[in-house]
C-alpha cells in the first residue's frame, strides 16, 4: 500500500516520529511531507494517510489544522491514521482531541499518543525561559513513546 505521512514539525520532535513511521512501513511505498514545505499534496495518489503534528502553547500548528479542514471529505474515504507528539501527559488526550476533528478521530484506524520531547537545541532564548518556568525542566528530555509508534504502524498495516 502506497502511504503518505503528512507532519508538521517546530523543533524535529514530529518529524523524528514521522521519520520512524516511514522505516516500519518500508521507505519504498512510504512517502514524507512536511507541510512547512509541501503545498499541493496528491492525496489521490496514496492508498492510505498518516497525519502528525505537534502541542505548542495547548495547540497544534495551524498548518495541520487547515490540512485536515481542506482535505477532510478525501481524508474520510481513506484509511486513516492520526497521531500527536505531546510532552503534556495529562492533558495529551484533551489537546488531540483539541487537535483533530471528530470526523476524523471517529473514522481513524489509529488514534496515538506519541510522546514529545524538549530539545534546547532547537529552541530560542524564549522557548527555553518558558518551559523552564512552566515544566521545571532545564535540559533536553525525550520521552518518545516507541511503542505508540510501532502500535500506529502496526493498525495501518491491518
Amino acid at each position: 500500500m502506497k502511504t503518505a505521512v503528512i507532519y508538521r514539525s517546530h523543533h524535529g520532535t514530529t518529524e523524528k516520529v514521522a521519520t520512524m513511521i516511514q522505516q516500519a512501513l518500508g521507505s519504498e511505498n512510504c512517502m514524507l511531507f512536511n507541510l512547512k514545505t509541501s503545498k499541493n499534496i496528491d492525496l489521490s495518489a496514496f492508498d492510505r494517510i498518516i497525519i502528525g503534528g505537534s502541542i505548542h502553547a495547548g495547540n497544534i500548528q495551524n498548518k495541520i489544522k487547515e490540512f485536515c479542514k481542506n482535505n477532510q471529505d478525501l481524508l474520510l474515504e481513506k484509511p486513516l491514521g492520526l497521531f500527536l507528539s505531546c510532552m503534556e501527559e495529562d492533558k495529551a488526550q484533551e489537546q488531540f482531541d483539541n487537535a483533530y476533528p471528530e470526523p476524523l478521530r471517529k473514522h481513524a484506524l489509529s488514534c496515538k499518543l506519541t510522546g514529545g520531547e524538549f530539545n534546547f537545541d532547537r529552541m530560542n532564548f524564549i522557548e527555553k525561559m518558558l518551559i523552564r518556568k512552566i515544566s521545571g525542566i532545564n535540559d533536553s528530555v525525550s520521552k518518545i513513546n516507541n511503542d505508540k509508534i510501532q502500535e500506529l504502524v502496526a493498525e495501518m498495516s491491518d
